[in-house]
């Protein structure tokens, strides 16, 4: 279906979206489903829902889906707020909340059977850091480096882990940073170091913080880190690519670690979302911080959080050390818990200077354009998030119906 009474798009423009994604994806069964929102000036233009959520079980609006890394701004923001209020300052070292990390050293050589040889950091982390991912901190799965490895033997960015906020901090603390903090960028689990700080500036559970200051106040009822008995049915499958048979069930909606009860809520990816909570928390970033009479954080606030904050400017071409598969990376600089398109051109996608965006590693997405009023959520299923183009596609062809 799609929406008539936003006069800024061609309607038969925006119904090539679910065509193309049926025709190139769904029916060809590289993705088990997908799910696509566009709103303009606070309007919804376009919906569409294609595919099967679950075997013989149609995709519908208010499906469940694992957001993976789109918990990451959620998070941010929630550290902002206490950044408003002057509970927290960007240039706080870490170890004023988390002095685990007091004796965490750089990389220089060792790991696999040999002991890590460090030194010590030339500057500490900082909260800014933490929110920008240029603490030093990795993710197990890019395995580039011995710290990725030392990772992936912790189990520290493994889902299915028994690790609770204070065990998690000390196992990561453990292991040495990639580089010294602010020098480069790297995808991380800095944002789950976020959710501990959080939780401690707090003093209670993260997860309640989530649902007192953002999941409550916007209206969020399916947003969580479980999902909860009596809506289990309505949690999609979710796929692993298979280079043979293209999809393989990760975890199926019946049967889903995502709706157990777990000792470690993942500030950087935990959350289930629906197209239209995910919806209401754009809704509120493209208000400037407030939706429905309801602010969460200041348009200023919001302004620094969407600046470009690499160190020296530039973008991730030029910064990132370490894979990374949630974006073209040129002409994009990195916010406060954002990517943000500096140059448009560079990117080679329709876009504006100043729309920022995630997804996470199920393939998810979202796009937040302030210039053209524009909110785009892309819900699907399946991970890695590298394996097609689709949220470039699902972008590109939501611009090329703007009509006005």
């Amino acid at each position: 279906m799609s929406g008539s009474k936003n006069p800024g798009f061609d309607a038969a423009r925006l119904d090539r979206i679910p065509a193309f994604l049926n025709a190139k994806y769904v029916e060809t069964g590289r993705l088990p489903h997908a799910a696509t929102l566009v709103s303009r000036r606070g309007e919804i233009a376009h919906l569409s829902l294609i595919g099967d959520a679950r075997p013989g079980q149609a995709l519908k609006e208010d499906t469940i889906f694992r957001i993976a890394s789109m918990t990451k701004p959620i998070t941010s923001i929630v550290l902002m707020m206490l950044v408003e209020e002057g509970k927290v300052a960007l240039s706080d070292p870490l170890v004023k909340y988390c002095p685990e990390f007091r004796d965490t050293g750089v990389f220089v050589a060792g790991g696999g059977n040999v002991p890590f040889l460090t030194r010590p950091p030339t500057l500490p982390i900082r909260i800014v850091d933490l929110l920008r991912h240029t603490a030093g901190l990795t993710y197990g799965f890019q395995e580039r480096t011995p710290v990725d490895a030392a990772y992936r033997k912790a189990r520290i960015d493994d889902f299915d882990a028994d690790y609770t906020m204070d065990s998690f901090l000390a196992d990561l603390a453990k292991i040495p940073l990639q580089f010294d903090p602010g020098t480069h960028w790297n995808y991380s689990m800095a944002t789950d170091v976020l959710g501990a700080v959080i939780e401690r500036v707090e003093g209670r559970p993260f997860a309640q913080v989530l649902q007192e200051r953002i999941f409550g106040p916007l209206g969020m009822v399916d947003t969580g880190f479980k999902v909860p008995a009596d809506q289990q049915h309505r949690l999609a499958d979710a796929y692993a690519f298979d280079p043979k048979d293209r999809m393989k069930v990760f975890d199926s909606g019946d049967k889903s670690r995502w709706a157990k009860d777990r000792s470690f809520h993942s500030g950087g990816g935990g959350l289930v979302s629906t197209l239209a909570d995910y919806h209401r928390f754009c809704l509120m970033l493209l208000g400037g911080g407030a939706l429905d009479g309801v602010r969460i954080v200041s348009r200023k606030t919001l302004e620094l959080m969407t600046a470009n904050h690499l160190p020296g400017g530039g973008d991730l071409v030029q910064h990132s050390v370490g894979i990374f598969s949630e974006a073209e990376n040129a002409g994009v600089g990195f916010g406060l818990g954002f990517a943000v398109t500096e140059h448009p051109a560079r990117t080679l996608t329709p876009g504006s200077a100043g729309d920022f965006y995630w997804g996470g590693m199920f393939s998810t997405g979202f796009f937040v354009d302030p210039v053209e009023q524009l909110c785009i959520v892309f819900m699907t299923q399946l991970m890695p998030s590298s394996t097609y183009p689709v949220r470039r596609e699902v972008k590109t062809l939501i611009h090329a119906a703007i009509n006005d």
